[in-house]
């Protein structure tokens, strides 16, 4: 388990290291990034948006990105005036490279941010730095760093709107009857079994099992489908690699096919 941790972490960068004319491909050739400062909501807060352009055929990662992709990471301690972030992530989609699966966005990424303001009669001074993976036949690690005033009201944006519509369905919405996780520990960590009564969601479905820990590695899910029940296997891998006690309430399961996906947080035992 611990080599494929190792090796799902290298990949990305090991390839970024081939020779050839992929060396002289650097981020501001693929990559265009901006803040997008959107409209004051009726609570209080401001629906802004990073805005990430993709040269064709690049792409970029999810925040859960499979066992190959690098997960974004994101500092806004520069920022002032700013008391809370919250990431609405739109729906992502599935790749299949060289035998892995990784889960992200292709040419364009319009991805709301909502932020709280400590002082709301004042302005938000945005500051953030965005480390990435950007990816075709190579892959590069990307750093941006991105700053904007968010002054209220603001006024509608069609492409936040558009993002925030391709949100992954709730459980109700996605007609989930049930959900329910069993574990059982191995060497390095936890099995989970996530067992999901849940009507099909069109073509083929990826789950993707996240926990409240980011630290934890958390393999690719094994699904299979029969009828109306999906079952999902995967292993967690904590940094001290052994059993552990797992936080049900923060176990999220994403299930994503052609037609978009569906989250749930919370998956009570059997």
């Amino acid at each position: 388990m611990l080599n494929r941790l190792a090796l799902s972490l290298c990949l990305p960068l090991c390839l970024a290291a081939l020779p050839g004319p992929a060396a002289a491909t650097t981020q501001d050739d693929v990559l265009e990034a901006a803040v997008l400062t959107g409209w004051q909501t009726p609570d209080g807060t401001q629906m802004t948006a990073l805005r990430l352009r993709l040269a064709p055929g690049w792409k970029t990662y999810w925040r859960s990105p499979g066992d190959a992709g690098i997960p974004p990471e994101f500092d806004w301690s520069g920022s002032r005036n700013l008391k809370a972030v919250q990431i609405h992530w739109p729906a992502p989609s599935v790749f299949h490279t060289a035998g892995f699966t990784t889960i992200g966005y292709h040419d364009e990424l319009v991805l709301p941010v909502e932020i709280r303001p400590r002082d709301p009669s004042r302005p938000v001074d945005l500051e953030v730095t965005v480390d990435l993976g950007i990816c075709r036949d190579i892959c590069l690690p990307a750093s941006l760093h991105l700053t904007a005033r968010i002054d209220p009201p603001g006024a509608p944006d069609a492409s936040i709107r558009a993002a925030l519509a391709a949100r992954p369905k709730t459980g109700r919405e996605a007609g989930l009857a049930a959900i329910s996780c069993g574990v059982e520990p191995i060497a390095d960590g936890l099995r989970l079994t996530a067992t999901l009564t849940l009507p099909q969601q069109g073509g083929v479905e990826t789950v993707a099992i996240e926990t409240a820990d980011r630290r934890v590695w958390v393999s690719e899910a094994e699904a299979l489908r029969k009828g109306g029940t999906l079952k999902a296997v995967a292993e967690l891998v904590p940094p001290h690699a052994a059993p552990f006690a797992l936080d049900r309430s923060g176990v999220t399961v994403t299930v994503i096919s052609d037609k978009g996906a569906m989250e749930v947080t919370g998956c009570p035992a059997p």
